[in-house]
């Protein structure tokens, strides 16, 4: 059964349950690509920007992986069996796909190139609460693509760590480099900890060898470095800010300079600082015993410090 999505739906009553959500960013929708959406589901909210609908009994008849190649650039997916993704879809020439694969080991997180984009995948099974039908969680996350078109990669981290948790990687394997930020997470990678489930105490222990972030590039370094650009390209810069309206040229041109002025090097632990996944996940069992230990010795003493 396809229908719309209301809060009234009793979802003690529904014994299955999925919910999909995609946005257009970049630009919108066509009317012809809107119609092809509502042939899909007559009881989508379709807008020029976004598709959603949740399903019980039934399911979407159309492959969402598709849907995110061919229309949009963000796609959520929670159903109550305990499924949730988050998946990204970027342009190829605005990312380090090199990068992005150095970064991806084990099942919470994927990348994968097809025609012009690269797709970024978040993945997680867990037990359904009962309470999450997965209209939140669009608005926290979709920051997360201007992020990485940005050059922050550190929510590629939070998904390998994810993985290192999961035990499905080899306990000898380095981590991957180490992005700079991790002790000064923003609100939407707060909520892909909380999307992923990752464990406090693995974050706590990951983020030890993360250096504090750096202040971006000033105003007189750009000029500095805009100045000794060719003519052609001065020109090039001035004709994308002109006619894009998203963001996507200010991303390409910071990381155009940072990739010329090496700055990213001082931003990402060296190979040799680098740690096992297996030391990782022994440091952060240390560390959530050690928390138990002093919760338990505080409880023991009350609140008047005696025994």
């Amino acid at each position: 059964m396809d229908c719309s999505l209301s809060p009234l739906v009793p979802r003690f009553l529904v014994s299955e349950y999925q919910y999909y959500d995609f946005r257009a960013l970049d630009r919108p929708l066509t009317r012809n690509e809107m119609a092809a959406l509502r042939s899909i589901s007559t009881r989508a909210a379709i807008t020029a920007t976004s598709f959603t609908n949740h399903y019980e009994w039934g399911d979407l008849k159309a492959n969402p992986s598709k849907l995110l190649e061919t229309y949009f650039d963000a796609y959520v997916y929670v159903a109550n069996w305990g499924t949730r993704e988050f998946h990204i879809r970027l342009p190829q020439g605005s990312i380090d796909y090199r990068l992005l694969k150095a970064m991806v080991l084990g099942e919470s997180l994927r990348v994968r190139k097809t025609g012009t984009f690269v797709i970024v995948e978040f993945r997680f099974e867990s037990e359904w609460d009962g309470e999450d039908d997965g209209t939140r969680w669009m608005a926290s996350l979709m920051p997360l693509r201007s992020d990485l078109l940005g050059g922050d990669y550190r929510c590629l981290y939070l998904g390998w760590l994810r993985s290192a948790q999961d035990g499905g990687l080899d306990e000898d394997k380095l981590e991957p480099p180490v992005p700079a930020g991790l002790e000064e997470l923003s609100g939407p990678l707060h909520a892909l900890i909380e999307f992923l489930e990752i464990d406090e105490d693995l974050l706590e222990v990951a983020a030890q060898a993360s250096k504090p972030l750096t202040a971006g590039a000033s105003r007189r370094e750009l000029c500095t470095w805009i100045r000794r650009l060719p003519e052609k390209d001065k020109t090039e810069l001035l004709i994308t800010a002109a006619v894009n309206q998203d963001e996507r040229w200010r991303n390409d041109l910071v990381r155009r300079f940072r990739r010329t002025n090496l700055r990213q090097t001082s931003d990402v632990v060296a190979v040799s600082e680098r740690r096992k996944v297996g030391d990782l996940l022994s440091a952060a069992q240390t560390r959530a015993k050690s928390s138990t230990g002093k919760l338990y010795r505080r409880v023991k003493k009350g609140p008047s410090g005696a025994a």
